[in-house]
């Protein structure tokens, strides 16, 4: 009777599965490894209870429907005025996204390592916010970490800001997203000119995130990325990090220069510099 009943799940589930383009779009959408989404298919296992209810919810149906003799389920599906495949989670197509990884990865290898991020800060207008960023590649994509350190008085705590995220090359120019990962509500986007000299040294560009401020708002500023290289004395690389006043001595004046916040009269969008 279980053998029968296993055979039974396996129809229905295959029957199910052909409202989709193939398996493989089924089981990447389930998370569902390929061996063994076939061992369910041909009957020889039934999925555990967790499993089960996983199933169910992503083809729309109950767990007793999915249990039923074929025939009967195969008309249950056939007379219902929604069909499974308009049940679908409301996921996008990731292959494009898959492929833009794919291409969007080669050529960041020279850009590997550890760098000072330097912009006028959103959070604390008037000041400059040195960070840290590495970016390494794990699994042929390319990601990154990017961490603040801030104190806004000099005898304050000093609070630690963790940003993660991956980062594209497209069409001669870098493209990296992140998101605050301490508390999932704040995002930035950096898109920053290579260096086309064999040497890396500085990267430019433009930097779009949300003030830290009670106010939320959406800010643009310039900011300049300086190549420390493949590896870093973390804890030193760190203390140096934070805000500093915007003439300050020890950082260099091409670089405060680089990330100044002004428009040219006869400019009419905010660009970054060279």
């Amino acid at each position: 009777m279980g053998t029968l009943m296993n055979e039974d799940f396996a129809q229905n589930l295959r029957l199910l599965c052909s409202y989709y383009k193939s398996i493989a779009e089924v089981c990447r959408r389930l998370r569902i490894n390929r061996p063994q989404f076939n061992r369910y298919l041909s009957g020889r296992y039934k999925p555990s209870a967790n499993t089960m209810r996983r199933l169910c919810e992503f083809f729309g149906v109950e767990e007793y429907e999915i249990l039923l003799p074929h025939n009967q389920f195969q008309r249950l599906v056939q007379v219902r005025q929604r069909p499974p495949e308009v049940v679908e989670p409301a996921l996008p197509e990731l292959a494009h996204l898959e492929h833009l990884q794919q291409i969007g990865s080669s050529g960041l290898d020279k850009y590997l390592g550890y760098y000072f991020e330097y912009y006028l800060s959103m959070a604390c207008p008037g000041k400059i916010l040195r960070t840290l960023v590495c970016l390494e590649q794990r699994d042929g994509k390319v990601y990154y970490q990017r961490t603040e350190r801030l104190a806004e008085q000099p005898h304050e705590k000093v609070f630690h800001g963790v940003y993660l995220g991956i980062a594209h090359f497209l069409t001669d120019r870098i493209f990296m997203v992140d998101y605050e990962s301490l508390t999932g509500l704040e995002m930035t986007q950096t898109i920053l000119y290579p260096s086309f000299k064999n040497r890396v040294g500085r990267l430019t560009g433009l930097k779009l995130g949300v003030s830290g401020s009670g106010e939320r708002v959406p800010c643009c500023a310039r900011v300049l990325y300086e190549y420390l290289g493949p590896a870093v004395e973390l804890r030193r690389a760190l203390k140096l990090c934070g805000l500093y006043a915007p003439d300050d001595p020890t950082i260099d004046g091409s670089i405060r220069q680089a990330i100044r916040n002004d428009i040219a009269d006869q400019e009419w969008h905010f660009r970054a510099r060279f």
